[in-house]
């Protein structure tokens, strides 16, 4: 069973910068896709950034310029740095990837990780 762990959540003031990593573990044989996404109560998650294995991104409009995605594929961890960030950044931050594991022979899991919460506030 694969899993996701992140970390790098907290408290920032508006303006400031945060960074969030998320490792995978299990029997990985690879990692496809990875990406982060955010949610807010009342609102639909949402994917913030996603990075290929290729090292290939795509961001969501509202981060554009200020956060960045990346990866270290032999440390099966995805990396989000957050710059200038805004209050409508607060969110939990998710990691999800979808990774190839060790199984019959191999299975394919869209997994989560639990979740990291950012808060932007003075």
């Amino acid at each position: 069973q694969g899993q996701l762990v992140e970390s790098g959540g907290g408290l920032v003031q508006p303006g400031g910068s945060l960074s969030l990593s998320c490792a995978a573990s299990g029997r990985i044989v690879s990692i496809n896709d990875m990406g982060w996404y955010r949610q807010t109560p009342g609102k639909e998650r949402e994917l913030v950034a996603a990075i290929t294995r290729g090292g290939s991104t795509n961001y969501a409009d509202s981060v554009k310029g200020r956060f960045t995605i990346s990866r270290d594929n032999a440390k099966n961890t995805v990396y989000l740095q957050m710059n200038n960030l805004k209050p409508e950044d607060t969110a939990v931050y998710y990691c999800n990837a979808a990774i190839f594991l060790l199984g019959s022979p191999i299975v394919l899991r869209n997994t989560w990780g639990q979740g990291t919460q950012v808060t932007v506030s003075s």
